[in-house]
């Protein structure tokens, strides 16, 4: 679905990212860590293509723009708009007409457990219905690949634990590709299939791919207890407290 091949980034003549490859399949979840300043952000707005790449290739296997849903910590939704108009909006610019839009929109929030909530402005709605709201604006569209950048980290805890299971099990049932960055290490190895570490920059590269043995459908608090999850959050610390600090010295023998 998703190929980037030693893709190369910079800002003028500073190289922020050297030769990173990454691939999603069709239904895959993929995570993106790193230290700050490693390129992260920039590799997901070259996959949108709002960023020129300086050498390398991203391959989005015949995607066009109205097959990338896009999910940011800030919601995008319009404030005189209501909750129903917003998630319908996009239906009506991609051609359907009003009645069409208005039933999709009216089910996608009760898919998303906000029946009763559709003619609630943003501003009448708590952070997690917004957050809500906003991801039916998006996967109302059909979706084929999710690009997201920390689009929970404004949620409480709860309320992010829930709307984050609502985005997994959405996932796997229409068997969207998605693309996460996140500096969530817990949330990197719960979600995914498979999670990416890019090294320090200037100059970062794709340091290591682990490969997460937890099977689907995901459950996010039992996937927290799996036998594999503790050892390799140990791992994914150790390698990005590398990446930030350099090697641990190795000690003199006395």
């Amino acid at each position: 679905m998703l190929r980037a091949d030693h893709v190369s980034l910079s800002y003028g003549a500073e190289p922020v990212l050297e030769g990173a490859s990454l691939s999603i399949e069709t239904g895959q979840f993929v995570s993106l860590v790193g230290p700050s300043g490693s390129g992260k952000s920039s590799l997901l707005r070259a996959v949108m293509g709002l960023q020129a790449i300086s050498a390398g290739r991203i391959d989005k296997d015949g995607l066009d723009a109205n097959d990338i849903g896009i999910l940011f910590q800030d919601d995008a939704l319009l404030p005189w708009r209501t909750a129903v108009e917003n998630v319908a909006l996009g239906l009506r610019l991609n051609g359907r007409d009003r009645r069409a839009a208005r039933g999709e929109a009216e089910e996608w929030l009760a898919r998303l457990s906000l029946s009763g909530f559709e003619a609630r402005y943003p501003r009448e709605l708590s952070g997690g219905q917004r957050k809500r709201v906003a991801l039916a604006q998006v996967l109302a569209l059909k979706p084929r690949l999710l690009l997201m950048a920390e689009p929970f980290a404004s949620l409480d805890a709860i309320v992010r634990a829930r709307v984050t299971q609502d985005v997994v099990d959405l996932v796997e049932r229409e068997g969207i590709g998605v693309l996460l960055v996140t500096h969530d290490l817990e949330e990197a190895i719960a979600l995914s299939d498979r999670v990416y570490l890019l090294s320090q920059g200037p100059r970062a590269h794709v340091s290591q791919c682990y490969t997460i043995p937890i099977p689907r459908p995901r459950n996010l608090m039992r996937a927290r207890t799996h036998p594999k999850f503790a050892p390799l959050l140990e791992r994914l610390w150790d390698d990005l407290s590398e990446a930030v600090d350099g090697p641990t010295p190795v000690a003199e023998a006395a």
